[in-house]
This record gives structure tokens, sequence and C-alpha cells, in this order.
């Protein structure tokens, strides 16, 4: 069993993006996991620990990924993604 992720730092802006995906998501009711594949069904190529390491604030997503992200969360467009301050 491993342990429980670390949840993003969320002083920086960066732990406040993460941490803002992982409230869409959850809102979507899909895993870390299924999400990845419904990107990957969407066309995005990517790794599952891919879209883990955006939500944990390791890595940040490439602009092109935004259009999909933006797709998945129902979004109207993809600067909604970002985090207000």
């Amino acid at each position: 069993m491993s342990p429980a992720a670390k949840p993003a730092n969320e002083s920086t802006y960066s732990g406040r993006f993460a941490a803002r995906l992982r409230m869409l998501r959850e809102k979507t009711g899909m895993t870390g996991e299924e999400f990845a594949q419904a990107m990957i069904d969407e066309g995005y190529g990517m790794a599952t620990r891919s879209y883990y390491h955006w939500e944990r604030g390791y890595a940040s997503p490439p602009l092109n990924a935004f259009p999909v992200l933006s797709k998945l969360f129902k979004l109207k467009s993809p600067r909604t993604l970002l985090p207000l301050d």
C-alpha cells in the first residue's frame, strides 16, 4: 500500500494551480488515472504519472494540454484553468 500523496504547496502559484487541477478533477468524479486516460482518449499523448505530477505541483502541463483539460473539465475557456491570484 503506497502512502497518501502529499498535497501541493499552495503558498506558491504552481501549488495553487496544482490544487485547482485537483479540485476540478474531483468535480468530474474521476480518479487521476481515469482523468489521464480520458486525456489520452481525447488524443493527448501522455503518461498517467504526468497528470499526477501536474496535480501535485511537481510539473506544470504544457500549453497544448490546456484545451484538452478545459474540454474535459467543461470550462468555457482554457484561461479559467488558472487560479485567480
